[in-house]
């Protein structure tokens, strides 16, 4: 599933395209996604009106229209965007298809289609953090993402680390891929109980976090599942990892052989000298 970095790039790749530009027409394949595609409201609440802002929040995709109507859109396990001359074939899994007044396509493929596309009214735009957003937490970059923040809730939380930051109702956008190489950053097992971290632990891993994100960012993304971005160029960030998918391989801090185990269900990778569960 694409992760933050993955789509702040899918971000920053379309921004430059979309901004200022008319959408004309809106083609679906009539297949649901995660959820039915809004066809006939989006139809007539975003045909000849021009696109303000293309933004990011948590995973998600956010498309501002010149009168505060939001198109958001989750990628889901699947799914990737890119723009397209209009005549360009249709694959099987386009689903959503918003032509622009430039002879270009949004095209967004989901092969299997648990992404998501939902439309929000100016007003309830307005009120999206509280709404839509209600109950996910501060960005990683947030002035709100403190040691503090974390500690408040991990306090009575027995839940392993790893799973506590991923969790999107503590902060959002941390995925499998840059939990497991920010806590290797860190030092800190992925099964260690949230409730045990002391403060000056997040303040050490709080800016790993971040590190790790920026330069998956400046990276162009993984290529994990079949993110593609905006430019149809493949991220390249998963040559730098340093634990996620290395079972087996000599840690680059040690030369330890990594380790994996399953926590909550996902996939987790540490190495057991580095990151020794206290």
């Amino acid at each position: 599933m694409p992760e933050l970095p993955e789509v702040e790039v899918i971000c920053r790749g379309l921004r430059p395209h979309l901004t200022s530009r008319l959408i004309t027409a809106i083609r679906c394949s009539g297949k649901p996604l995660r959820y039915p595609v809004p066809h006939s409201a989006m139809n007539e609440m975003l045909c000849g009106r021009t696109i303000r802002a293309v933004t990011r929040r948590a995973k998600y995709l956010l498309i501002a229209m010149e009168d505060e109507t939001l198109i958001i859109i989750h990628l889901g396990m699947t799914g990737n965007l890119g723009l397209f001359p209009r005549a360009t074939p249709v694959k099987v899994h386009d689903h959503v298809r918003w032509q622009l007044d430039n002879g270009l396509e949004l095209r967004l493929n989901d092969t299997r289609r648990f992404g998501g596309v939902w439309l929000l009214t100016p007003e309830q735009a307005a009120s999206r953090e509280t709404g839509f957003f209600g109950g996910t937490g501060p960005e990683p970059f947030d002035s709100l993402c403190t040691p503090a923040h974390f500690m408040t809730l991990a306090q009575r939380r027995q839940q392993p680390v790893k799973t506590f930051l991923m969790d999107s109702k503590v902060v959002a956008g941390i995925g499998n891929i840059y939990a497991n190489e920010a806590l290797l950053a860190a030092g800190i097992h992925p099964a260690r109980q949230a409730c045990a971290l002391q403060e000056h632990d997040w303040q050490l891993l709080i800016p790993l976090i971040r590190q790790i994100l920026t330069q998956a960012i400046a990276c162009g993304g993984s290529t994990i599942s079949d993110f593609i971005n905006a430019n149809g160029e493949s991220g390249y960030f998963q040559m730098n990892f340093k634990v996620y998918g290395r079972k087996g391989q000599p840690c680059r801090q040690c030369g330890a052989l990594i380790e994996k185990i399953q926590l909550n269900g996902r996939a987790s990778y540490f190495c057991p000298h580095c990151q020794k569960k206290e």
